[in-house]
């Protein structure tokens, strides 16, 4: 490709590679957004300037972000991964220190013009830092106790500094995304397994000893949320009404009567499906579960295609992280999960959510744009 480029200007430089975006995985992100601002709108009771707007002008900030990124030679992003990271890391650390406080946790940095959470932007380093180590480590080097450990330590210290805010949702997410990089790569099925017996036997001590009382009444109210109809269960009660109330077809667009009857808490936000199913029922969530799907199949089809070991990464770190999400707010919403507040992504409304998953998306355009690129192979370790 570098031959290529070489004879182009700038300008047709730019042309020539975003003709490369990948379609279908474009067009299944503008699907779930575009869903997404329908959604806003009602929630917004037909108001186009409370939830839709404000959310439309994230997503163009957000999506002229991620086409810059995808333009960044991927030998950029190679080098600068740890310092990313670190960055990230470092604001992260200052959240208990200087953070704002809203709805009982420590979670943001006020910047005046805007507030942000260092929690959902780690998310994101953290794929960049894990896809460079294991770019440089030897294929026959995965499993060793040195590098297992170092892989635990890039994923552990930011679930703990994230775990002390507290905000025990993405601390798990944090958790799980690492993890699963660590399984892509081929890391020994036995780590895995000793993974597993380790938590079963901390589970009581983590409950006992680290979880706050609010976080236990969740697991609670998730076990027999009618213990509680009009306390903690109050919120998945609603849902589940709006939800099994909705039919296949649902009852129509602006039409719900959980929702616009202000029964149906945090429609706007994470329980954004809920006001989906009473809208448009079985047959809308079934779409909309539909283009997550093409979404994350076309990262790990890009990851398959690539060249080099640290794109295939991000891509596939990427596609985890977006099937982590929808797939725990939408059991979260139909009280198959606790409620852990996790937002549906590219569809509840949020200001930092919005931002950091399309700089995740301008990841996947990257290693698209850049599949033929070759990166040294650095086996140190």
């Amino acid at each position: 490709m570098d031959h290529i480029l070489l004879r182009l200007s700038f300008f047709e430089r730019i042309r020539y590679q975003l003709k490369n975006l990948p379609v279908v995985f474009t067009f299944s992100l503008f699907a779930i957004v575009i869903m997404g601002f329908l959604l806003l709108y009602d929630a917004g009771k037909g108001d186009f300037f409370v939830y839709a707007y404000p959310q439309m002008v994230k997503f163009m900030l957000g999506f002229f972000i991620a086409l810059v990124i995808a333009l960044i030679d991927v030998r950029v992003l190679y080098k600068y991964s740890y310092v990313l990271f670190g960055v990230s890391i470092l604001l992260l650390a200052f959240v208990p220190l200087v953070g704002h406080v809203g709805k009982g946790a420590q979670r943001w940095l006020d910047f005046g013009f805007f507030k942000f959470q260092p929690s959902e932007l780690v998310k994101i380093t953290l794929i960049l830092a894990l896809a460079k180590f294991y770019h440089r480590v030897n294929a026959n080097n995965i499993s060793s106790m040195k590098n297992i450990f170092t892989g635990l330590g890039f994923i552990g210290i930011p679930a703990v500094l994230t775990l002390i805010q507290p905000d025990l949702g993405t601390s798990l997410l944090i958790i799980m995304i690492g993890l699963s990089i660590m399984f892509a790569v081929g890391v020994s099925k036995w780590f895995f397994s000793s993974l597993v017996a380790l938590g079963a036997v901390t589970g009581p001590i983590f409950w006992n000893f680290v979880m706050y009382d609010y976080q236990k009444q969740r697991v609670l109210t998730f076990l027999n949320p009618e213990s509680d109809p009009l306390g903690s269960g109050y919120h998945i009660i609603q849902s589940k009404i709006a939800i099994g109330s909705a039919g296949f077809f649902g009852k129509g667009f602006m039409q719900g009567t959980q929702s616009h009857l202000a029964f149906l808490p945090e429609k706007h936000t994470d329980f954004i499906f809920g006001l989906l199913a009473e809208d448009f029922g079985m047959f809308g969530s079934i779409c909309l579960m539909i283009f997550y799907v093409i979404l994350i199949l076309s990262c790990i089809k890009i990851a398959m295609n690539n060249r080099n070991h640290y794109s295939s990464l991000m891509a596939i770190g990427v596609g985890v992280c977006i099937f982590l999400y929808a797939f725990i707010n939408m059991c979260m919403v139909t009280g198959l999960m606790p409620v852990v507040g996790v937002p549906l992504p590219f569809v509840s409304y949020g200001g930092t959510s919005m931002l950091t998953l399309m700089i995740a998306i301008g990841l996947v355009f990257n290693a698209a744009i850049q599949k033929e690129e070759k990166l040294p192979s650095e086996n140190r370790f």
